[in-house]
């Protein structure tokens, strides 16, 4: 046996609202979508660099209000990113933890968390 991946799956409740913050203010690629139908909920995965998630407007998938960690390095690099963006509904600190981790919080319009995470080298500046 050998576990490859984890792709968490996010509820997401208006398709618009998912690709101005997924898409176009953290910078994820669609990789795909689907649909039952063309009325029904959409189901996609998007990707950034090695990172997947899945995307879910289905009622039975997963609860609304969850949290995930993404470990990265480059953190200051997409904090910078992300402020030079102006996205009218996020303005995300660099917080340094008592974990020695610089950590960049972000609520998506879900009410789902993502927490970009990077081991310190040194202390937080500025």
């Amino acid at each position: 046996m050998n576990l490859e991946q984890l792709v968490p799956i996010l509820r997401i409740f208006d398709e618009a609202k998912a690709r101005e913050f997924y898409v176009d203010f953290l910078g994820f690629n669609v990789d795909w979508e689907h649909r039952f139908e063309p009325d029904m909920p959409l189901y996609m995965q998007i990707s950034k660099g090695v990172i997947r998630l899945h995307l879910s407007e289905h009622h039975g998938d997963c609860s609304p209000g969850s949290a995930i960690r993404i470990e990265m390095t480059g953190i200051r690099e997409l904090h910078k990113d992300l402020l030079d963006k102006k996205y009218k509904y996020a303005r995300p600190g660099l917080e340094e933890t008592p974990w020695n981790t610089l950590e960049c919080r972000i609520g998506d319009p879900f009410g789902n968390r993502i927490v970009f995470s990077e081991p310190m080298s040194g202390k937080l500046e500025g």
